[in-house]
């Protein structure tokens, strides 16, 4: 007889206020995938397969507690996501002092021999200091992260994410230190939000979220999109996935300003100027790195000349993205 594996709950790191409760993750069975202490290619590919063949636990419900006694109760969706939209008042004490609120999740109604240990696992919100002058939102694939979304067929996105584990992969260069001063800010402080946003599907979170801590990037919510395949029969989005989640963002805290930082190689240009046009005065800078493909920043290139709206600088090393934070007091 086979071996009945184990549940678990993937718990994304989420972000909300002191009255607003946000959290998304995923039930699956657990399949013991392990990205840490091996470089080999085989097992990287054997744990990316993996996390792309999951086994969701569907239309289950799902409990999220926060300390002191309060608990929500949702229902996982057909692909095994879960995800909290509460309004509640998180008291000020149950935040730590880098603004995260600590709760678990657990199933509700599984027996505990099928749960890997107990059933509770650990998740947490990030709420943005009062005291953060403003947010920082951050694509990651070829913005930190060397993916190679501009090849041809996007071959080299297949190669670096699927052959390489995530500890043979370095960021580009200076954006570790860059994003820590943002995060600091002028005061010093480490009180700035940080937000990754990424057309990466949510199956690999798990891959980027050990690459980032690895590297020692500032901790902050990771938020990708769901992988659609061709025979997906759901309703499309009616916007980029990108732009949904900035808004959601710039929507949630309406006092807070954002940096926007992107990358050449697709369409973070056109997303971020639309979204620095439509809401003015809330983005203080955009910053797109270069990804070295003639045509595309020959666009780029015109999007930027045309636009007034907001500070917006094609970047070639991060030292002319820190210069350029300074003079506009960023930094």
């Amino acid at each position: 007889m086979f071996k009945k594996k184990s549940l678990r709950i993937n718990s994304y790191l989420g972000y909300g206020t002191n009255t607003r409760l946000r959290a998304i993750g995923r039930a699956l069975k657990d399949e013991n995938i392990d990205f840490s202490g091996n470089t080999g290619t085989l097992k990287t590919l054997h744990n990316i397969y993996k996390q792309f063949e999951s086994d969701e636990i569907p239309n289950e419900e799902i409990t999220l507690h926060l300390p002191e006694g309060k608990s929500f109760t949702t229902k996982t969706d057909t692909e095994g996501y879960y995800f909290f939209d509460k309004k509640t008042t998180i008291e000020s004490h149950l935040i730590d002092d880098k603004g995260w609120v600590h709760y678990t999740i657990s199933y509700k109604n599984i027996f505990k021999k099928n749960i890997t240990n107990s059933n509770a696992f650990s998740g947490k919100m990030l709420v943005p200091s009062q005291e953060a002058s403003y947010g920082i939102i951050s694509d990651i694939d070829d913005t930190i992260l060397h993916t190679g979304v501009a090849s041809l067929f996007k071959w080299r996105v297949i190669a670096n994410t699927f052959f390489k584990n995530f500890d043979r992969r370095l960021p580009l260069e200076g954006t570790v230190k860059f994003y820590k001063k943002l995060q600091s800010g002028k005061n010093k402080h480490a009180s700035n939000p940080v937000f990754y946003v990424s057309n990466s599907p949510w199956n690999l979170y798990d891959y980027l979220n050990a690459f980032l801590c690895k590297h020692g990037f500032p901790e902050g919510p990771i938020l990708l999109r769901d992988f659609r395949t061709p025979f997906d029969k759901t309703p499309k989005p009616k916007s980029p996935h990108k732009q949904s989640e900035i808004l959601n963002l710039l929507q949630l805290y309406p006092k807070l300003k954002f940096v926007l930082i992107g990358d050449s190689g697709e369409k973070d240009a056109d997303i971020y100027t639309k979204i620095a046009k439509d809401h003015p005065n809330r983005i203080l800078a955009i910053y797109l790195r270069s990804v070295n493909h003639k045509r595309k920043e020959k666009r780029i290139q015109k999007i930027i000349s045309s636009f007034k709206s907001t500070p917006i600088l094609l970047v070639r090393t991060t030292i002319e993205a820190e210069e350029h934070a300074r003079k506009f007091d960023i930094l």
